[in-house]
């Protein structure tokens, strides 16, 4: 169908409220076919987009869609998968509720059991659900860390990660053959405010609220991934924590899970309570530093060591910590994650549980610091495609084998996952090691940022940098296709001076060397092609898989960090130039 039959459809659709109406007629040619050329794409890391109608853009009818899509599928594994049921959560966004109880709705009138959080619950907690009630796969309503203006739709599998590529495709099949309307949804009346506050409440055959129990389950599985009770209790009350959700679903997980372990915190009470319009910030991004300018203001008035923001869904944790001066400075993604490496891999192996066949896993554009800090430590490193599903998957199978024993996972932006009662990025336990590596650093007399220059010290300075163009309009997805094929096709042999010694191309999984040797990328296929440089250093290219961006990764290390900063700023304006 053309966008304007599509467009024609919804308009003379019975289930369109006169709002949705009104908002059809007012609209441009132009936007028209912006929202009405194509259903919105659906991938491994589920649908994500623009609120608003039509057929590409985040609404009730595109909600309940793919519910009907995924709600096939289970009925397709039989009926334990159907009595196993899908787990529903969501976070603090526009629509977030309306679309979790659409849901469960829609699983409900298709004879599959859901499991329908009582509020809002971030991630991990979604993650940790599925794998407690033996879920058969959850749906996380959630945009992350985008602009108010987006929600999105993830599905997890039964291992609580990311659905797999081969489900994932199985379930778009049933999407496909879905219509938008007369789509059936269970007779049951209530919505997200009514049932605040259940727990364990049978809403119909099929519709169970889930609330404190689980919560219970879940901070008593993240509490044991504490390394030290000791410092906690002697230096708990002489550090000073800021805490901000940024209106997200973080609050009560983060400031429960602090509570139990005894660890006072200051929470920034403009953002405590949910906002679907994220007020008080420009977006609710915690990497960037605007978004915990609040909670740094509210340090420095009390004087507090360190801010810890969560973003919406709470699986991702930014940090600012104050400088030998005083003043307040972002850690990086990167930089959290090398830090929290290294303060599980020291503690563990002080106290002796540090697993001979330790492993940590991170991502093909993570900083290659970690890999030097877990060497230190004998801890094994595997790299793994961006997505934190991948991370999960060698979770699951080492599970299985036994072959490794998972220490630690984390992805430059900002996410990373302490224990295996989850198979997704974690901000709740990571805000809980954070807070006690920084009353341990203190009963040694240090803060974090020491910490920080000890390890550049110890390894060198490592910087990694990302910038992203975008590519709006209807051809944007062409015009970056366009570049990754002209990039595939051009010959590196220096990038800003420095060699190109092999190029790793994540589309047909082969790495070339500089002598034009080939040999297999043991990693999934994926649109990706990354440049190693000589010395170490390295820049890598890929789509984003949400959003029409190209994101370019720069890495670079030096004995300075003035040095280091250079180098990957000249990567990156050379790569940004053939773009």
């Amino acid at each position: 169908m053309s966008y304007i039959d599509n467009y024609k459809e919804w308009l003379f659709s019975d289930e369109l409220d006169q709002h949705e109406k009104a908002r059809l007629v007012s609209l441009t040619e132009k936007e028209k076919e912006e929202m009405f050329y194509g259903p919105l794409a659906f991938g491994t890391a589920g649908m994500r987009g623009i609120l608003d109608v039509g057929t590409n853009r985040m609404n009730v009818h595109t909600v309940k869609r793919a519910t009907k899509g995924l709600a096939d599928y289970v009925n397709s594994l039989g009926a334990e998968a159907r009595k196993r049921g899908v787990v529903i959560s969501y976070d603090t966004r526009r629509y977030s509720g309306e679309f979790a109880v659409a849901v469960s709705k829609v699983l409900s009138a298709n004879g599959v059991k859901a499991w329908l959080y009582e509020d809002v619950r971030p991630v991990p907690m979604c993650s940790f659900a599925v794998r407690h009630l033996g879920a058969i796969c959850g749906v996380m309503i959630t945009a992350s860390h985008n602009p108010k203006e987006y929600n999105g739709y993830k599905v997890y599998g039964e291992d609580g990660a990311q659905m797999n590529p081969e489900a994932t495709d199985k379930v778009v099949e049933f999407i496909s053959s879905t219509p938008y309307f007369g789509i059936n949804e269970a007779k049951v009346s209530f919505d997200s405010n009514s049932i605040k506050g259940k727990n364990n409440v049978a809403l119909d055959d099929y519709i169970t609220v889930i609330g404190k129990d689980v919560d219970d389950k879940y901070f008593d599985a993240i509490e044991t991934q504490g390394l030290s009770p000791e410092a906690v209790k002697e230096y708990a009350d002489k550090v000073k924590i800021v805490y901000t959700p940024v209106h997200g679903s973080g609050f009560m997980p983060v400031t429960t899970i602090l509570g139990r372990m005894g660890i006072p915190v200051s929470v920034v009470s403009e953002q405590a309570l949910p906002d679907t319009e994220f007020g008080t910030v420009r977006v609710p991004n915690p990497e960037e530093t605007d978004t915990l300018s609040m909670g740094v203001e509210l340090a420095d008035r009390i004087g507090s060591d360190i801010v810890i923001g969560t973003d919406p869904d709470a699986d991702r944790m930014g940090i600012a910590v104050r400088d030998r001066s005083g003043k307040f400075v972002l850690v990086n993604g990167n930089q959290i994650g090398v830090l929290l490496a290294d303060y599980i891999m020291r503690r563990r192996s002080e106290n002796g549980t540090l697993p001979e066949n330790g492993a940590m896993v991170k991502t093909i554009v993570t900083t290659e610091l970690a890999r030097r800090v877990a060497d230190h430590y004998g801890v094994t490193t595997f790299d793994v495609l961006t997505g934190f599903k991948f991370i999960g998957e060698k979770m699951t199978t080492w599970e299985a084998t036994g072959e490794y024993t998972y220490v630690f996972g984390f992805e430059e932006s900002y996410g990373s996952l302490v224990g295996n009662h989850a198979r997704d990025k974690d901000a709740v336990v990571a805000s809980m090691l954070f807070a006690e590596m920084t009353c341990y650093y203190a009963s040694k007399g240090k803060t974090v940022y020491d910490v920080l220059q000890e390890i550049f010290a110890d390894y060198g300075y490592f910087i990694e940098k990302t910038i992203s163009i975008t590519f709006p309009g209807l051809d944007g997805m062409d015009k970056m296709a366009s570049i990754m094929k002209l990039m595939r096709e051009t010959s590196y042999r220096n990038i800003a001076g420095k060699r190109v010694v092999r190029v790793d191309d994540f589309v047909t999984r082969t790495s070339t060397d500089e002598n034009g040797d080939k040999s297999p990328l043991d990693l999934p296929k994926t649109n990706a092609l990354k440049l190693h440089l000589d010395g170490g250093d390295w820049i890598c290219v890929r789509p984003s898989g949400t959003e029409p961006k190209l994101k370019i990764y720069g890495a670079a290390s030096a004995l300075t960090l003035d040095e280091a900063k250079s180098k990957v700023e000249e990567y990156l304006e050379t790569l940004k130039a053939m773009c």
